[in-house]
């Protein structure tokens, strides 16, 4: 590894913020604001928009999207808000958190902040992307251990998308390949339900031929030059020895661990987290009451 274990440790909290996204919805749109992303970084993809300007756009949305969540541009422009107001809401989110970041690209990513996203159609793989449940943590001759819910692959790969992008400077590396291999590493679960390790290594050596068979599926479908372009990124999950591998590898790993410390967190989390360190009965006008209230319910 390139880079101290210092810089890492702290952009930590940050990720596992964005990753988080996985796990928030909205009014009147499917799926998690992650799965959101990665059908719009697919289309916009597929609608021939330069791999640069999607990478660090939607890498400094989802930044932003770590304290407003559901709370975009588009939203704030229907709530009466001017562009320029919309976007300097989206630069206080952003800058709230952008601490952790090498300096350098926090500046390009908070120039990449834009109040509307393009919306392009995307390809059939995102929406069955986002349908396909990981499979979790699993290992060979043992009972695969179930949480609820189950996160998708459009989940996981967004979120390694954007890793790959934030963790990039640390391994002196190009962000946008580990941007595209982080959306385009699982294309083969598009057909394939996800098993996980136990499963894979029950397919034995047939593995590598079943991936490289439903990835060119995918591949083969989508427009010729993106195509060409991801066939050769993804070339990069062969080892870590590049530094774009590394970014991405780091992002992969980093995402898969986060994902079990949520489930952790989520099994132990208390009533009394909520109220002594989270201030769920906040400071204002009615916390007294709203105290009284509690004390007489035996709360």
């Amino acid at each position: 590894m390139s880079t101290g274990q210092a810089p890492l440790a702290e952009l930590r909290p940050l990720l596992a913020e964005i990753g988080d996204a996985k796990r928030v919805r909205v009014a009147g749109a499917p799926g998690s604001l992650a799965e959101q992303a990665f059908a719009r970084a697919w289309g916009r993809l597929v609608a021939g928009e330069d791999p640069a300007a999607v990478a660090l756009s939607e890498t400094a949305a989802a930044v932003a999207r770590a304290r407003l969540a559901g709370i975009d541009g588009g939203v704030l422009r229907t709530a009466g808000l001017a562009d320029d107001e919309a976007l300097a809401v989206l630069r206080r989110s952003f800058d709230e958190v952008a601490g952790p970041l090498d300096p350098g690209a926090a500046a390009d990513l908070r120039a990449a902040l834009v109040v509307d996203l393009p919306q392009p159609p995307p390809p059939p793989l995102a929406g069955r992307l986002a349908a396909q449940p990981r499979a979790g943590a699993t290992a060979p001759g043992r009972a695969r251990v179930v949480v609820e819910p189950p996160e998708s692959h459009g989940d996981h790969c967004l979120t390694v998308a954007v890793y790959g992008v934030l963790v990039a400077p640390l391994f002196g590396a190009d962000p946008v390949p580990p941007f595209l291999v982080g959306l385009a590493h699982h294309l083969h679960n598009v057909a394939l339900p996800d098993a996980g390790f136990a499963g894979e290594v029950l397919l034995g050596g047939a593995l590598p031929r079943v991936v490289a068979t439903l990835e060119e599926r995918e591949l083969a479908a989508l427009p010729e030059g993106l195509a060409g372009r991801l066939r050769g990124v993804l070339a990069l999950r062969a080892d870590a020895g590049p530094a774009e591998a590394r970014a991405f590898h780091a992002a992969d790993v980093l995402d898969r661990v986060l994902q079990v410390h949520h489930h952790a967190r989520a099994a132990a989390f208390t009533a009394e987290q909520a109220l002594d360190h989270l201030d769920l009965v906040h400071a204002g006008p009615v916390q007294g009451f709203h105290l009284e209230v509690l004390s007489a319910a035996g709360l």
